[in-house]
């Protein structure tokens, strides 16, 4: 639970985002707030029951020159083989909290917010597609290594999947199951006769092209929460069931405004890697067949994605001997995890009985030593298990 001092703080925040736009000092008005973000991220974690352990892991001069990692630990105490989440653009570790409960019942899970997003460090990315990718995954392994995993499930949703596949290509020894939610950037860019892309997606492409992705958020000032709320209502909906209706129209977009009020680093990277935002300039098609055999891959999206999902075909060919398996959940979009937590939930934990049965031994990982996470950096706050 938080103290009565951090719910202050957070009401105190709050009122100051939207009553500064009335004064002189609008211009100059702060929109970004280390504690607000950390508060929101506890308040919507509440719901989770699993304890966990939430520390900033130091990479090192991955991109910039001291990177740290926001990462969550959960049950880290099983032997299973640990599972790796890895968010979308523009989330955070928390959105996670439909899910943690029944993925971690079983085995470590470990979220942590991406390099330049959320509260991770946010360094600046390399101008080019297939270099600030790089860098992205090279972030991934440095944090690996410091968390001291030898072997685990990969878990990557939308720009994550991307990144997940990208990291078993260059990482395989690692990678003992890619599960892939809804992922972006896998199939090359058709023609649009070729395929009938939705308008919005049309529209949306040309509008964001010279732009970062999420800047209108960062336009609205101290409106951007509000934004967000009428911008896609039903973001904050897909929570309700969790936080209830209130806590989630509070809640939901103040820490999707929080993640992204900051400078767009991780943001940047992702219109460097993108084309006409739907696709990647360096798509996982064109090199899916450099991907080990062995590693078994779960593709899952929303019957009503508007992701462009004719890779899948691909996929069957070229891992035509390897284990590929398709799930379409039914009345899903694009953020399947919390359209249908439950059918996402019980997809994932399958995945991952069939990579444990693949083994005689529960698990070859060595589980993460204290040590992988920087006490020094952690705020007092976040070192107490909830």
């Amino acid at each position: 639970m938080l103290d009565n001092r951090e719910e202050e703080e957070l009401e105190l925040e709050t009122h100051k985002q939207y009553s500064s736009w009335l004064s002189p000092s609008w211009l100059s008005w702060n929109k970004y707030s280390e504690g607000m973000l950390r508060t929101l991220e506890k308040r919507i974690l509440q719901f989770v029951k699993t304890s966990y352990r939430g520390c900033y892991v130091d990479i090192g001069p991955v991109v910039g020159p001291a990177d740290k990692i926001w990462t969550l630990s959960f049950n880290t105490n099983s032997k299973n083989m640990p599972l790796v989440l890895i968010q979308g653009l523009g989330a955070g570790v928390a959105l996670w909290c439909l899910n943690i409960d029944a993925l971690a019942a079983t085995r470590p899970v470990y979220a942590f917010d991406l390099l330049g997003f959320a509260r991770s460090s946010r360094p600046d990315f390399d101008n080019d597609s297939v270099e600030a990718e790089r860098q992205m995954v090279r972030s991934i392994e440095e944090w690996r290594k410091e968390m001291n995993l030898t072997e685990f499930i990969i878990l990557g949703h939308s720009l994550g999947g991307f990144l997940a596949a990208s990291y078993s290509i260059s990482y395989p020894r690692r990678v003992k199951h890619i599960i892939l939610s809804d992922p972006w950037g896998f199939p090359e860019k058709p023609s649009d006769n070729a395929q009938t892309i939705p308008l919005w997606v049309k529209t949306l492409s040309y509008i964001i092209q010279p732009f970062n992705p999420l800047a209108g958020v960062r336009v609205a000032g101290p409106f951007g929460p509000w934004f967000i709320n009428k911008l896609r209502p039903d973001i904050s909906k897909k929570y309700s069931s969790a936080l209830n209706e209130y806590l989630a129209d509070e809640l939901i977009p103040q820490y999707i405004y929080q993640c992204n009020s900051q400078y767009p680093s991780g943001e940047s990277a992702f219109h460097t890697m993108m084309y006409n935002f739907g696709w990647a300039k360096n798509p996982i098609v064109r090199r899916i067949d450099k991907l080990d055999q062995k590693i078994p891959i779960t593709l899952l999206y929303g019957s009503r994605s508007w992701i462009d999902h004719s890779a899948e075909d691909i996929l069957k060919v070229k891992r035509s001997d390897s284990y590929f398996k398709l799930q379409v959940v039914h009345g899903a979009g694009h953020h399947v995890y919390a359209d249908k937590p439950e059918a996402f939930n019980q997809i994932v934990v399958e995945a991952c009985n069939y990579t444990d049965s693949l083994k005689n031994t529960p698990s070859l990982a060595i589980m993460p030593p204290i040590e992988g996470c920087n006490e020094s950096d952690i705020p007092e706050s976040d070192k107490s298990v909830m």
